[in-house]
């Protein structure tokens, strides 16, 4: 079978490279030529582990294909997959624009009976509006459908994701269609993946569900944190024995900068809007997008409190991307850290194991720096923030990290360090919703004299 993946992005160039090695003939197709010329040289544009490999032996196998030809890429696919960005516009919504030019150039360019396949990250309602728009664009009328197959790729794990899925979810409102779809996808019936077949509406909405019922998780336990901080207890423990919980699960339930990312912060808004646009009243992910909106200021109250003021200080920053394993700075929590820092009148000096450009591409500062070791942004620093988990990050000499520094504060905003450890080399450790276990006695003492009077 001949398919076509509209966007070399991080959702159609691993879709695409996934699909060309479970045997199909697939083409790539994106109007950035400058892109397609490094693809076809072996350049990734994106970062995701086993991606070179995956896109290097497809190609060699002559079952992957890059190409800026859209109409020809068109009329010989019977399959055509849209994968392009979605990104939000100022109000929340998504932003339909590439999706609408890709439409548009199927209908002009369709020959005989095509699948459109929405991978995209859409509202509801979009199925049918691909359809009109692409009807519009014919010179003369040839069916075709609408699939709905959204992706539930998460970055750094996304080849697994493709080859390995919780679950695949299409929406269809034709059998011969939905047929079509499922064969491309016939490998994942040898190992028994789930599919859910509904219409098109449901499976938007599942997309869009799913990643704000995540997010819902991520606000929960970090307002839980906020409490722990208060009273002495420890968030760490707290979320383990929750997630012990059948009924809710460990996964998310990991406190911290807050969410971030291409997917989470845009989708729990274009979800709003979704309620709003509808007349129907939502509270919980209204509730989850304002926590995370404050998270970060509840990072700078921190580090305000133990420096006394950020004016002139020097913060050391571990991590920039939004994630560790990729080199996605979108919406990235540390980054915003990293602005708030600037902002308030302080120095960062920044390092990331693969997103320095990236990082200094996203701030353009003055006073923010990037360091070409971990070690090296603390030299001088009055504080050092861990702002995104990477592995490396966890075994780092801190003994020598305190050596290089001015002061000795470290906020783990990811809390990746043992508090008591950390304490032991001399450190003011800050944590989010843990501490040291003479913190927390000391905040239980203040509050039975506080209960006492």
């Amino acid at each position: 079978m001949n398919v076509t993946v509209f966007g070399t992005g991080f959702v159609g160039l691993v879709a695409g490279a996934c699909m060309a090695d479970f045997g199909l003939n697939v083409h790539c197709v994106d109007i950035d030529e400058r892109k397609i010329a490094q693809l076809n040289q072996g350049i990734m544009p994106i970062y995701e582990q086993g991606l070179e490999e995956l896109v290097s032996r497809n190609v060699s196998q002559k079952r992957l294909h890059f190409t800026s030809d859209l109409e020809s890429a068109v009329r010989n696919s019977l399959v055509l997959f849209i994968a392009v960005g979605t990104e939000g516009r100022p109000d929340g919504r998504a932003n339909l624009e590439h999706v609408r030019n890709v439409a548009q150039l199927i209908g002009r360019c369709m020959e005989e009976y095509k699948v459109v396949v929405m991978k995209s990250t859409v509202p509801v309602g979009t199925a049918a509006v691909v359809a009109e728009w692409v009807r519009e664009a014919q010179s003369k009328p040839i069916e075709f459908d609408v699939v709905s197959n959204p992706e539930f790729l998460r970055e750094g794990a996304a080849i697994e994701d493709f080859m390995r899925p919780n679950r695949v979810v299409l929406g269809a409102d034709n059998a011969r269609a939905l047929a079509i779809v499922k064969d491309i996808y016939r490998p994942l019936y040898l190992i028994e993946t789930p599919f859910v077949t509904t219409d098109n509406r449901t499976a938007e909405l599942i997309k869009y569900a799913t990643n704000s019922f995540l997010a819902i998780k991520i606000s929960y336990i970090n307002e839980v944190a906020r409490l722990c901080d208060r009273v002495g207890a420890d968030v760490h423990v707290i979320a383990k024995a929750v997630g012990m919980d059948g009924r809710i699960g460990r996964k998310f339930l990991h406190p911290g900068p807050g969410y971030g990312g291409s997917c989470l912060p845009k989708d729990t808004r274009a979800f709003l809007r979704t309620f709003e646009d509808y007349g129907v009243p939502n509270h919980l992910v209204a509730a989850s997008v304002r926590i995370n909106d404050e998270q970060i200021g509840e990072v700078l109250r921190k580090l305000t409190d133990a420096l006394g003021g950020l004016e002139g200080r020097t913060i050391g920053l571990l991590g920039l991307t939004y994630k560790p394993n990729t080199n996605d700075v979108r919406e990235s929590p540390s980054l915003a850290i990293a602005r708030a820092l600037l902002q308030a009148g302080a120095q960062v000096v920044g390092f990331d194991p693969i997103a320095h450009c990236e990082a200094g591409e996203a701030v353009q500062h003055p006073n923010f720096k990037i360091a070409d070791s971990a070690l090296a942004s603390a030299a001088g620093a009055d504080a050092v923030v861990v702002g995104t988990e990477w592995n490396e990050f966890r075994n780092l000499d801190l003994a020598e990290l305190k050596r290089r520094m001015t002061g000795s504060v470290l906020l783990d905003a990811r809390n990746i360090y043992d508090p008591e450890t950390v304490a032991a080399l001399g450190f003011c450790y800050i944590g989010v919703g843990r501490a040291t276990e003479a913190e927390r006695n000391s905040r239980k003492l203040g509050m039975a004299f506080a209960a006492r009077a």
